[in-house]
């Protein structure tokens, strides 16, 4: 079996640790990359959006998870994933994430500093993504 050990840490918990065959990790670019077993060993930057992941065996189906900004280091077929938060799709309040979209979209529009710019930009891919998760999980469910 081609697998590798994966550790995805979010601020505050462990969200998965065990043995997986493939992942796929938001880029800041706008794209994602993928990692599977013996990938090379790198250290790149993780960005708001949907990580994909496939533990090893069981029933072989890919979960799914809103994460925020992190990194991901891979080293010798074990991969750690940090970011500030990782949030299974049942977990993510809908309306939450929509209240959280709408005040960032306002507060880019109100063009305060570049820092607060930028914040808002992030709570708002961050708020996006979420709706983005928690709809793919609500269709697939159907």
């Amino acid at each position: 079996m081609n697998a590798f050990h994966l550790r995805i840490l979010a601020a505050d918990d462990m969200f998965f640790e065990g043995e997986c065959e493939n992942l796929v990790v938001p880029c800041p670019d706008g794209g994602s990359f993928g990692v599977q077993a013996y990938h090379d060993n790198m250290i790149s930057a993780v960005a708001p959006g949907e990580l994909h992941y496939r533990p090893a065996g069981g029933d072989g189906e890919e979960k799914i998870a809103a994460v925020s900004s992190g990194l991901i280091k891979i080293e010798n077929n074990d991969v750690l994933v940090l970011v500030d938060t990782a949030e299974r799709p049942e977990e993510i309040d809908a309306n939450r994430a929509r209240r959280a979209a709408d005040e960032a979209k306002e507060e880019i529009l109100q063009k305060r500093s570049i820092q607060e710019y930028r914040i808002a930009q992030y709570n708002l891919a961050r708020a996006m993504s979420r709706l983005r998760v928690r709809s793919d999980f609500e269709s697939w469910r159907k």
